[in-house]
């Protein structure tokens, strides 16, 4: 494309019924800066008419370590024998809850590895309990890979919405992120299941994970399209030590910005979080990724004694502003760059 039709592409890129995957290519390798530039600010816009300069945060609860699987990327993964390994109790969790009600926080984020040990019963007892104290905030479940009647026991327990990052669309680039005896059907099949269900339900990726081509973030934009997911979270990859891809570079951070303001234009009222891994990856991550059009943060809620051990990549940021107890420095934070935090549920709408 000559640089007027590129002009055109961005555009009218949030308007077209069907985006060519030419269309895509285009974007996501041909832009110069100014292009560059000129996306990202209609991105921010975008989600400025949505959701005003507000920034929605989430109270993150980390609620264990232990995880049956063995993805070849994860920190967490079963196989790795120097991962610090805890679970959290349901009183753990409620005292979590508390404090960060004390804080302000009206979205809770239940977040664990697929520990077999938190059975959905249990799940379902934890989150019933969440709604006996507070029947008006919003709970979000983040527990991987389960059964129907699981996502339908947690959605009768009064779950609200559910995270469960798909991480790559393509069949093959998904066999070289996990072992054989991870299907990336059922994954797809759980993310149907969800949106059945009425959840809010979250999909995603890392960008810059091994092996990963332009193509296969062609194949996630079209099957993002298709889901029409609530939630997007991506971010970039973070090597982990204890895992094969322990050595592999990181991924990009400007490709991420780029795809973060590619599927606000597409998905303008999902709900994007600016991701940890990119404040762990630069000083500035959060508030680049709220520029290019993310709206939501998720400081972390967990106990202080455990928030290290949740070590799903190298060095994942748990102090500063990436702290529950830190939303004074968050709040300045955001204040310079013109805005501020939301404490609203913040409910897809």
């Amino acid at each position: 494309m000559d640089k007027c039709e590129k002009t055109l592409l961005i555009n009218d890129f949030a308007n077209k019924k069907f985006v060519e995957r030419t269309e895509w290519r285009e974007l996501l390798t041909n832009l110069d800066e100014d292009e560059r530039k000129a996306l990202l600010q209609l991105s921010a816009e975008t989600a400025t008419q949505n959701f005003g300069k507000g920034i929605f945060v989430r109270g993150l609860i980390e609620i264990s370590s232990y995880c049956r699987n063995n993805c070849y990327y994860c920190g967490l993964r079963c196989s790795n024998a120097t991962a610090e390994r805890y679970r959290l109790s349901k009183e753990e969790i409620l005292e979590c809850c508390h404090h960060g009600a004390r804080l302000g926080f009206n979205t809770f984020v239940l977040q664990g590895g697929e520990d077999a040990k938190q059975s959905d019963e249990w799940i379902a007892e934890v989150v019933r309990e969440i709604r006996t104290h507070y029947p008006e905030k919003a709970v979000t479940l983040s527990v991987g890979e389960r059964s129907a009647e699981g996502y339908r026991l947690f959605r009768k327990a009064g779950a609200d919405r559910y995270l469960l990052r798909h991480e790559t669309r393509n069949d093959e680039h998904y066999a070289t992120l996990h072992p054989a005896n991870m299907n990336p059907a059922k994954r797809r099949e759980c993310l149907r299941t969800l949106k059945a269900e009425g959840f809010q339900t979250g999909a995603g990726m890392m960008i810059g994970s091994p092996g990963q081509t332009v193509e296969h973030l062609i194949d996630d934009l079209i099957y993002l399209e298709e889901l029409q997911p609530e939630m997007i979270g991506i971010g970039p990859f973070i090597p982990a030590s204890g895992t094969p891809f322990a050595q592999e570079p990181q991924g990009s951070i400007d490709t991420t910005l780029l795809m973060i303001a590619l599927l606000r234009l597409r998905h303008p009222r999902a709900l994007i979080p600016a991701t940890t891994a990119l404040a762990t990856l630069s000083n500035d991550g959060r508030k680049r990724a709220i520029l290019a059009g993310a709206n939501v943060v998720m400081p972390n809620l967990s106990p202080i004694d455990v928030r290290k051990k949740y070590s799903i990549y190298n060095n994942k940021a748990t102090t500063g502003n990436e702290a529950a107890e830190a939303l004074e420095k968050l709040e300045q934070e955001l204040n310079s760059i013109g805005y501020h935090i939301d404490y609203s549920r913040g409910d897809y709408k």
